[in-house]
């Protein structure tokens, strides 16, 4: 719904400029992508499960690879990524990405990076990103038919920009983006501050899921340290995890996720540290309203003078039919805040962390060339990256849990989560804090961290959580916990010697807390009175056994869970939701319409597909063992499309011998689906299974099924 009305909001502001034909992109030549390859001392061997181990002489050779690598599994979403950075995806996909586009040219992401690449980023950023673009080249280059219009050739400012690009989506900027062109202003204009006036409002709560954990040595039971990096992002796309070893001889030695155009892994280990990323959504935009002139609709009053919008003009090419493409004509506009929008109810403009910021790439590198905790803590105070948790374990024993936020210093006593007033300059903030002031937990008493999108304010038990007190409501930091955090919380809490075994049998937990919101929603309906009606007192009954588990098995879970779904769903998207008896009747009536009853396994309702696989599952939504669709089908099940994908499992054991466990979803082949690679890892993803990961080269030759060197 969102998405659609943000295509007819923005296509009814843009004139068309006629039919026209896209223009002829360059003749794709493989010569040249050949000879670049022989500047690169490349080797790619898959393993058993067709996993790329990228073995290269310098860190520019192993990023060359792994485009290559990661283009022979998944070059089509590789494109449409780029493609989106530029602006330019809806000349391939059509009307649906014009809305992308357009936030593109608004953003300003793909030129900004174009006027700065050669001078602002650093010479070892630049060389790992050429030569990422060189391998997707030379891959388009031996599989032209592969190559959609207007991606060729690709270069590193591509990769570059594609970090920018994504970044502030992930602390949720879409989300303001979206309110601002609904049909009516969605918020409050914030009054200046006085005493007592102001109260923070809550900020919503967490609607994607990760999980992320470590247990030091003083916490296990065998004296090893332990990291648990799992991720919960969709299944395929732009932001899906693809598993790749990373090894060069000038020292990148890393083992991880990667998504589409990432050129190093985003988390997971090295040989002697590893981290794990989960989502956080502290406040990083605000939306200032600009006092347009009454006669003039590009002139804004700021601090009592009237001021020039800067207004540009560009032209999104959308695909009809065959070679045909209409061009289609949008103003972009800019103030002293950031970019602006014109909407029927005000115009707006957007202020946000990460604009202009062109350094993620450079973090990312030196994240992954770190080998201790004081390397990886100073690229982390670069600030480039400006949200998501981060839960570090090293082979020293060491394990923290950081709040990552690069927070904007917002005058105090405004109510930052409402809009501000566009016409004064004081509450227009340059300044940051830093990154030594964020919500940090290190080598606590405890033993252990965890976080699960939820509060940094419980990262352990004990007395070394942050204290609330020190971080104002200006900082817009997230209270609220998920039943997963509360659960990571309650089973690492009570447990003062976890075993290898524990600590992965917590991961799968399937349980609802007694504190959720699975947990309040049934007691409530519980204490419904239906003794005047038997169909509904019976399947009360029924759901009175439930033991908030979501096994295969039980028979109970379905009845809650398509009850509370509903209800939770509609919260989390602002939407007024059905009343718990109207959402208890409707899953009764839909369990009865496909089921034939609601005593019905929970493994008939929560489905697992992948080409022709449909296979029952354990798990479910906000537990552990996330398997995420807050959809119902059709035909009353739910299939899994996120939650877990990519799960590692990392020990150093009292010596410091690392071993890595991992398992994706579904396989290394995103969509070839004649690849031997494209389910194999199904049956053990299910199953709760996972696959030892072999570090050493002596180790992964035993099991090589392909060996690449591309270009030659």
């Amino acid at each position: 719904m969102a998405r659609r009305l943000l295509l007819l909001t923005m296509l009814c502001g843009m004139s068309a400029l006629g039919c026209a034909s896209w223009p002829a992109d360059p003749a794709i030549e493989l010569a040249p992508w050949q000879e670049a390859a022989k500047g690169h001392d490349v080797e790619i061997l898959r393993d058993a499960f067709g996993v790329p181990h990228v073995y290269g002489k310098t860190d520019a050779d192993v990023a060359f690879g792994l485009a290559y690598a990661h283009a022979e599994d998944d070059f089509a979403t590789i494109q449409r990524t780029l493609l989106q950075t530029r602006g330019r995806l809806a000349a391939v996909d059509g009307a649906d990405a014009a809305p992308f586009d357009y936030l593109a040219h608004v953003l300003g992401v793909y030129d900004d990076v174009g006027e700065r690449y050669a001078t602002e980023v650093p010479e070892d950023v630049r060389a790992i990103a050429e030569a990422y673009a060189e391998g997707m080249n030379l891959y388009a280059a031996e599989n032209p038919k592969k190559v959609l219009r207007g991606w060729y050739p690709a270069g590193g400012r591509d990769v570059v920009a594609g970090f920018v690009f994504r970044t502030p989506f992930f602390y949720g900027l879409q989300r303001t983006l979206i309110e601002l062109l609904a049909d009516e202003r969605m918020r409050d204009i914030s009054a200046p501050p006085r005493e007592g006036a102001y109260r923070p409002v809550p900020l919503a709560p967490v609607q994607m899921g990760s999980n992320a954990a470590a247990v030091a040595p003083s916490r296990s039971a065998d004296g090893a340290t332990r990291l648990l990096v799992n991720s919960h992002q969709p299944y395929t796309g732009p932001v899906a995890w693809y598993e790749a070893r990373l090894k060069s001889d000038e020292g990148l030695d890393m083992a991880g996720g990667v998504f589409p155009g990432s050129p190093l892994v985003l988390h997971g280990t090295g040989r002697t540290l590893g981290w794990a990323s989960t989502v956080n959504l502290p406040d990083l935009a605000d939306v200032y309203v600009l006092d347009i002139h009454p006669d003039d609709p590009d002139l804004y009053r700021y601090d009592g003078e009237w001021k020039r919008l800067d207004k540009s003009e560009v032209t999104i090419p959308v695909k009809l039919f065959g070679p045909f493409t209409l061009p289609v004509s949008q103003e972009v506009l800019r103030s002293v805040h950031g970019p602006v929008l014109r909407t029927e109810h005000g115009t707006y403009a957007l202020r946000f962390v990460g604009e202009g910021e062109i350094r993620q790439l450079e973090q990312y590198y030196r994240m992954n060339r770190a080998t201790d905790h004081d390397t990886w803590a100073r690229a982390m105070a670069m600030q480039a990256l400006p949200s998501i948790n981060y839960v570090y374990a090293d082979r020293e024993g060491r394990i923290a849990y950081y709040y990552n936020v690069k927070s904007p210093v917002r005058a105090k006593g405004w109510d930052w989560q409402a809009y501000l007033p566009g016409d004064r300059s004081d509450i227009v903030w340059d300044e940051f804090h830093d990154w030594t002031e964020i919500p940090a937990v290190v080598s606590p008493r405890s033993g252990f961290v965890a976080n699960a999108n939820h509060s940094p304010f419980r990262a352990t038990t004990g007395d070394e959580n942050p204290d609330p007190a020190a971080f104002g409501p200006e900082w817009g930091i997230e209270t609220s916990m998920t039943n997963r955090g509360l659960r990571l919380l309650e089973q690492f809490g009570a447990d003062e010697s976890i075993t290898a075994e524990e600590f992965r049998a917590y991961k799968y937990d399937k349980t609802y807390s007694t504190k959720s919101e699975a947990q309040r929603i049934t007691q409530e309906i519980l204490a419904l009175d239906f003794s005047d009606d038997a169909r509904l007192s019976g399947a009360q009954a029924h759901l009175a056994k439930w033991d908030f588990e979501l096994d295969i098995e039980d028979r109970h879970a379905a009845l809650g869970i398509v009850t509370a779904t509903p209800v939770v769903v509609a919260a989390l998207s602002g939407q007024e939701p059905p009343t718990l008896e109207q959402a208890f009747r409707d899953a009764i009536d839909t369990l009865e319409k496909h089921h034939g009853t609601v005593d019905v396994a929970w493994g008939e309702v929560n489905r697992f597909q992948r080409g022709s696989l449909d296979l029952p599952i354990a798990g479910g939504p906000d537990v552990l063992r996330a398997v995420e669709s807050f959809v119902l089908r059709e035909d009353g099940r739910y299939v899994s499309n996120s939650g877990d994908t990519y799960i590692m499992f990392v020990t150093w054991d009292a010596d410091g011998t690392q071993t890595v466990e991992t398992i994706h979803q579904f396989g290394s082949a995103t969509l070839d689906k004649d690849s031997p690679h494209y389910a194999d890892q199904v049956e053990l993803f299910r199953t709760e299974q996972t696959r030892m990961l072999p570090l050493e080269r002596e180790a992964l030759l035993p099991e090589v099924t392909r060996r690449t060197t591309p270009g030659r």
